[in-house]
């Protein structure tokens, strides 16, 4: 159940290479134009919307299902009927909502309001934010979101990861991106129900001269965090904030009170567009931390571009004597008298060698 499927959701089904994808809610409810169900119909993928939270008791996993039209069946048993969408009534629908985006507007400036007065004692002051074991004053920290293009981003800047060794800082499921791009977080920050067993457990592994990756859990303001009891099993140690944002939102705020000389962030939400892609009011949080931190804050796609490494490496230097070595060779073996030289100047060295070893 997917209302608004977002551009995320539905890459990430193209990628795993669903043959189908059966909603049970609406993939588009006029609320705003998504670009999910463009993204699914451009790969090929017949979407279904409306077949209803029913159709998850009728099948079970490892059944067969086919698609017949608006239909599906198990075997020659209709499980869901619901909408087949097409190009047609997927440009339809965005219409509609394009037409309702000022209203979305509207409501999320409310709701920016409304968490300006609730948070604003966190927003300006840092209010219940942890000090970190990490230092991260003073040094450069990359925020990773599983959002949009973060694998493109994190392979972009593997340089910059090399040279300047930035405090490496995972939200939920973008710890997990992490570890699939070669890295190991120093901090974990969000709700850690997205984030990997695995993860977590071989990030809480002591390391060589390493800190231990710190855990951070994002809980509500009423005091629910789903992940807690996830953490208390896994016997994993973690310190608790109560924040009505997000947890990418947590992740900046911490960085920035923590004194980060740079936050470089990687598949973070940066639009308007994206903003409305989660759904929820809190996402106006997210607006108002990026002006908060606004001055330190940059975009991994603008630090891939710009970044050029810290003069020459090893490698490269090596790259270039050799280079040079070989033009020069060149140069004297198409050159009779150049080579003429060379001969008698290694004669000459000879004959030093030879009286040096006479007077032995």
């Amino acid at each position: 159940m997917h209302e608004d499927l977002d551009r995320v959701a539905a890459e990430g089904l193209a990628a795993a290479g669903v043959s189908a994808v059966l909603n049970a809610s609406p993939s588009i409810s006029g609320r705003y134009p998504n670009l999910g169900p463009s993204i699914l119909l451009d790969e090929g993928i017949p979407l279904i919307d409306h077949v209803g939270p029913l159709l998850l008791k009728k099948v079970k996993e490892g059944d067969q299902l086919r698609i017949d039209g608006d239909r599906v069946y198990r075997g020659d048993v209709i499980v869901a009927v619901g909408i087949r969408q097409s190009r047609e009534s997927v440009a339809r629908d965005m219409s509609e909502a394009a037409a309702s985006l000022a209203e979305q507007m509207d409501g999320f400036a409310r709701n920016t309001l409304e968490y300006m007065r609730a948070e604003r004692d966190l927003l300006f002051g840092g209010a219940g934010l942890p000090a970190l074991t990490h230092r991260l004053e003073g040094r450069p920290v990359l925020v990773v979101v599983r959002g949009y293009g973060h694998r493109e981003d994190l392979r972009a800047l593997r340089e910059y990861i090399r040279d300047v060794r930035p405090v490496l800082l995972g939200v939920d499921g973008g710890a997990d991106a992490l570890m699939a791009a070669g890295y190991r977080p120093d901090v974990i920050v969000g709700d850690m129900d997205s984030v990997s067993d695995e993860t977590l457990r071989r990030s809480s592994t002591p390391r060589r001269r390493r800190l231990p990756t710190e855990l951070i859990l994002h809980a509500y303001p009423d005091g629910g965090a789903p992940g807690r009891d996830r953490l208390e099993q896994l016997d994993l140690p973690f310190t608790e904030v109560r924040s009505a944002g997000t947890s990418e939102d947590l992740a900046f705020l911490l960085a920035h009170e923590n004194r980060a000389d740079l936050i470089v962030a990687v598949g973070t939400h940066g639009n308007l567009r994206e903003f409305l892609d989660k759904g929820r009011g809190g996402m106006s949080s997210t607006f108002l931390v990026r002006l908060r931190v606004g001055e330190i804050l940059v975009d991994a796609k603008g630090v891939s571009r710009i970044y050029g490494g810290r003069g020459f490496r090893k490698r490269d230097a090596l790259l270039l004597v050799g280079s040079a070595l070989m033009a020069m060779l060149v140069v004297v073996w198409v050159s009779p008298p150049l080579r003429l030289f060379l001969d008698q100047l290694i004669e000459q060295v000879r004959g030093w060698v030879f009286d040096l070893g006479i007077g032995r």
